[in-house]
């Protein structure tokens, strides 16, 4: 089981949305997908019509005493299932800072899971924290959305260098470009030569585009209801893109 964490320190990035498509699009390829929507908010939920709630909450979870599966819901989708957002997440690295190493604690509570599942998305709350690192443990790739911005380059560089500071691998880290507006002209000259601090940056980017703001009045991604959109275009090109860095010798 490969664990995609979609991660940034700031919101409204197009974290939740990045979740959604790229988990739907993984289940369409016939793949065993699993989203753990860990945002209290409860995004992810929402757009799949499932309750952001988990009986007993995030503590019985964190503490093991409620096996992931017993929380997990079916979505409209074959393939595709979701653990639901609660809002005791909100207090996550405190029930985390509670157990043993609690920056493996994610990755040990997801290990069963993987004789369910082919693929893992987390949808993760923007901050910097105790859950936040247990995630960077988890997962095999970051996937860290970016808008073609000064202030959201700069938030870039802090998770570069908090991984690099706190012994994290680096190399997990892929940025994509997020809420492009190629009518900006910062926007199309960042996209077409991404800074040299951003090696790793997919080639793939997310338009600006009102199919994802419709995703909220469709509940459902946006290849469910927009299959020939530029936005769904763009979110299977990077579901493509990010499978050929999963998995570099199938190719």
């Amino acid at each position: 089981m490969k664990i995609i964490a979609i991660y940034n320190i700031k919101g409204g990035v197009g974290k939740t949305a990045a979740a959604v498509n790229l988990s739907y699009l993984a289940a369409m390829d016939g793949a065993r997908t699993l989203i753990w929507d860990l945002d209290p908010q409860g995004a992810a939920s929402y757009y799949f019509r499932i309750k952001a709630k988990v009986k007993g909450g995030g503590r019985k979870l964190v503490e093991g005493k409620k096996d992931l599966d017993d929380a997990v819901k079916g979505t409209d989708y074959e393939n595709l299932d979701l653990l639901p957002a609660d809002f005791s997440y909100r207090d996550m690295d405190l029930l985390l800072d509670k157990t043993k190493k609690p920056t493996q604690r994610l990755r040990k509570l997801l290990k069963p899971m993987a004789y369910e599942y082919d693929f893992t998305f987390l949808d993760c709350p923007p901050s910097i924290s105790s859950a936040s690192e247990s995630v960077f443990t988890a997962a095999d790739i970051l996937l860290v959305p970016t808008i073609p911005t000064t202030l959201s380059l700069r938030t870039y560089k802090q998770i570069k260098k908090f991984f690099k500071d706190m012994g994290f691998d680096s190399a997990k880290i892929l940025p994509f470009f997020a809420m492009v507006d190629r009518r900006k002209q910062m926007h199309r000259l960042i996209v077409e030569n991404p800074p040299s601090f951003m090696p790793s940056a997919l080639n793939s980017y997310i338009p600006y585009a009102s199919e994802v703001e419709r995703m909220g009045v469709h509940r459902a991604p946006i290849a469910d209801f927009a299959a020939k959109s530029r936005a769904a275009q763009c979110y299977q090109s990077m579901w493509d893109e990010v499978k050929t860095k999963l998995f570099p010798h199938h190719n």
